[in-house]
This record gives structure tokens, sequence and C-alpha cells, in this order.
């Protein structure tokens, strides 16, 4: 009974590795605890996960609002281990169609990341802001860059 339940995780892990890029929901915590934000996150999803150097990763968070937003910021702010290395700041309608209706919505950001990129588990911070500064709501996750890449680094 024990080398079957030794098995598992090596499965597990064999799955993990035969298939990196599918998505995968990510948790993620409020950055202030106990905040009354205007939008309210229920999910991330990150696909490619793990993400790999040079390819095209989408973020697609789902969110609701019981306002109208008509317009906004986005910022997000990554670390590395505890180092910030990157920062940049989007406007929200260009991550999601505005005005953003009262109710469920999604907001999906692409980026892809230079072959430079460190693998490794990275921090990021996504604070989306009315235009006055305000916070609409702000979260933090986790989420990894793959030791391996499908792109050839050459």
């Amino acid at each position: 009974m024990a080398a079957r339940f030794g098995l598992l995780p090596a499965l597990l892990l064999a799955f993990c590795l035969l298939f990196p890029s599918a998505a995968v929901a990510s948790s993620f915590e409020y950055c202030k605890k106990g905040a009354d934000y205007a939008v309210n996150v229920s999910g991330i999803d990150i696909s490619p996960f793990p993400i790999a150097r040079g390819e095209l990763t989408t973020f697609t968070i789902s969110a609701y609002t019981g306002d109208v937003i008509s317009e906004g910021k986005l910022v997000i702010d990554v670390k590395y281990l505890w180092f910030h290395v990157y920062q940049e700041t989007h406007d929200l309608c260009s991550e999601t169609s505005c005005p953003v209706s009262a109710g469920a919505f999604e907001l999906s950001h692409k980026q892809t990341l230079p072959m430079v990129t460190p693998p490794g588990w990275y921090t990021l911070t996504m604070t989306m802001m009315e235009e006055d500064g305000k916070p609409l709501t702000c979260i933090t996750f986790d989420f990894s860059i793959g030791f391996m890449s499908s792109v050839a680094d050459s």
C-alpha cells in the first residue's frame, strides 16, 4: 500500500512536466485585508502555466462590480523573490471593454517575457484604479516561469 502512495506524487509530477502549458487558476489575496473594493475578483487564470520565456502569456482576471466603470488605469508591479523587477501602467479600457457594465466581467492582460527572464517564482500585484487614483481593487498573486522554454535558447 505504501508503494502506491509513493507512485501518486511521481505520476502527478510527470503529468505537470508533460503538460506544462495547461491553464491553471491561481489563488490570490487582496492587497488590503478587509478593504471594501468596488471591484471584487473571483478568479485568475494564467495560460500557459508555468509561463515560458519568449512565449505569449495571458492573465485573465474574472471580477464583479456593482458600478459602471467608464475609465481607469491598471498598474502591474512584479517582484522576483523580494526584489522589485518591473512595473507598467495600462489604460484599463485597453485590457477590457469599456464602459464596464455593472455585473461580472473579465480583464485580460497579455505579456511576452524576454528570453533573459530568470526562471522561478514571481509575485504580481495588480491595482485597478479610477483616473483620480482611487483604487477599484488590488490583488496579489504568485506565478512561475518555467526552467525550460519551448522556444530554443539560441
